[in-house]
């Protein structure tokens, strides 16, 4: 048996060592207790680490925090995830400064960075301009549960990467390599999972188009921006009775569809609908599904 200080954290080695025990575990901070974690487990025997903390006491949700990352990221390479953690914890600082607080853990460390880039191009007088972003709408159970994957880390690693593959440059076949993989790790991929791979290629697609609202939300789907001519007005009023159009706002005013029953269309339905009324709507352009 080995009682040490933190001075443990510094580099000893000792291959053969399997149990770590950490005493008020809230007092460390995020790097310290991810070093003193890897004292254990050097050799191939496998190792555990006991961290405890003082239950007389409320934790503070800072010391929840590091806690909690400490467990969730526990697979070989995750010191990149711990180390951003921390940096989201603790600030960045402020880079244009000598004040050496921020608020990245207000905005996310992505964010944060392009704010400061956005920042840093005012600062030397350049312009910048990025492109309007699309609201999609649609009543559709789309999204990946944490039932399916369990790690909140690795969900929005997976919405990372739905997001990236969602312009206009998107493709389907690389929405299929992410499901490939989100079923390769997890297994089989529940429905809505499925909806939102369908979800974020309509996506695409109406980013292609141009679209900067695309809402089928209540009695109406709304589309915007949309330039129509008069003779295309009265072909898509032919195929859509009640159909609005206001030239002013570019904006395309559609009766919502329904079922059978006159209950609103849901999931798959309304997506398969939304295909269709793209390709009718923007029928002069590509606005058919694409591998």
């Amino acid at each position: 048996m080995l009682i040490s200080t933190t001075i443990i954290e510094t580099g000893i080695d000792i291959p053969n060592a399997n149990t770590l025990i950490v005493d008020r575990a809230e007092n460390f901070g995020l790097s310290q207790l991810h070093q003193i974690r890897g004292r254990v487990g050097r050799s191939r025997e496998r190792a555990y680490a006991y961290f405890f903390y003082d239950p007389s006491k409320p934790l503070t949700e800072t010391a929840h925090d590091r806690l909690a990352t400490i467990a969730q990221n526990n697979e070989l390479g995750a010191g990149m995830q711990v180390a951003l953690k921390d940096l989201e914890i603790r600030g960045a600082g402020n880079l244009l400064g000598g004040e050496q607080s921020g608020h990245i853990a207000g905005v996310g460390f992505d964010l944060y960075l392009r704010m400061i880039g956005e920042a840093v191009a005012e600062f030397k007088g350049e312009k910048q301009e990025s492109p309007a972003e699309l609201k999609l709408e649609l009543p559709v159970d789309a999204h990946i549960p944490s039932t399916y994957v369990d790690s909140e880390r690795l969900r929005l690693e997976a919405y990372h990467k739905l997001s990236a593959a969602s312009g206009e440059k998107g493709t389907r076949s690389q929405l299929d390599a992410i499901l490939a993989e989100l079923e390769d790790r997890y297994g089989k991929a529940p429905e809505p999972v499925r909806n939102l791979i369908e979800v974020t290629e309509l996506r695409q697609q109406a980013n292609r188009l141009g679209l900067r609202d695309f809402n089928v939300l209540g009695l109406q789907a709304k589309l915007q921006p949309v330039e129509l001519t008069d003779s295309e007005l009265v072909r898509i009023s032919s195929l859509y009775p009640g159909t609005k159009y206001l030239q002013s706002a570019q904006t395309l005013l559609i009766g919502a569809p329904r079922d059978q029953n006159f209950e609103p269309l849901r999931d798959t339905a309304i997506i398969q609908w939304a295909w269709a009324l793209l390709a009718k709507v923007f029928s002069n352009t590509e606005s058919s599904k694409n591998d």
